[in-house]
């Protein structure tokens, strides 16, 4: 039988369906007891307008694979970074063609300090692999990605941007 747990890992994002939920990290935990799961989930950001397709999503799974009762809860804390992205998952990233966003490593405990200007960065362009890009626009399709292009083969490319 197939356990509560593969299952949500199964489950796609809604944004990027080139990724499970936990591939992008924000399946947390899942325990099941009695025939009761319970799912919890982080949001890439508190605003995060897939949220609640991703907790539809989550419990039409479960429950078709015979689970009668599921709960899908959210924990904003500790927040959500894209460090969580698996390696598995910056991989299908940038087989789909979207860059995948650099480690970003531990959060400094303290006040956040307020940066106006973007990262200068180098991207690496997942088709061609140059780290020639540029940045077109700081949103793409979500809020979470940018639109570059490379300069190098001119393909415009979403970049999952680094939280």
């Amino acid at each position: 039988m197939t356990t509560a747990l593969e299952i949500a890992s199964a489950v796609r994002d809604p944004e990027l369906p080139v990724l499970t939920l936990a591939d992008l990290g924000v399946l947390r935990e899942v325990s099941e007891q009695d025939g009761r799961v319970v799912v919890t989930i982080t949001p890439t950001y508190s605003g995060c307008p897939a949220i609640d397709e991703m907790g539809a999503d989550l419990r039409r799974s479960l429950i078709s694979a015979g689970f009668a009762e599921v709960e899908v809860r959210l924990s904003l804390s500790p927040a959500w970074t894209t460090d969580w992205i698996s390696d598995e998952g910056r991989t299908k990233l940038a087989e789909a063609g979207i860059a995948p966003p650099s480690r970003v490593g531990p959060v400094a405990v303290g006040p956040v300090p307020l940066n106006l200007v973007p990262p200068s960065r180098q991207v690496a362009c997942p088709q061609c692999g140059s780290l020639n890009t540029s940045e077109i626009s700081r949103f793409g399709s979500t809020a979470c990605k940018a639109l570059r292009r490379c300069n190098a083969c001119s393909e415009p490319f979403e970049h999952v941007k680094e939280i």
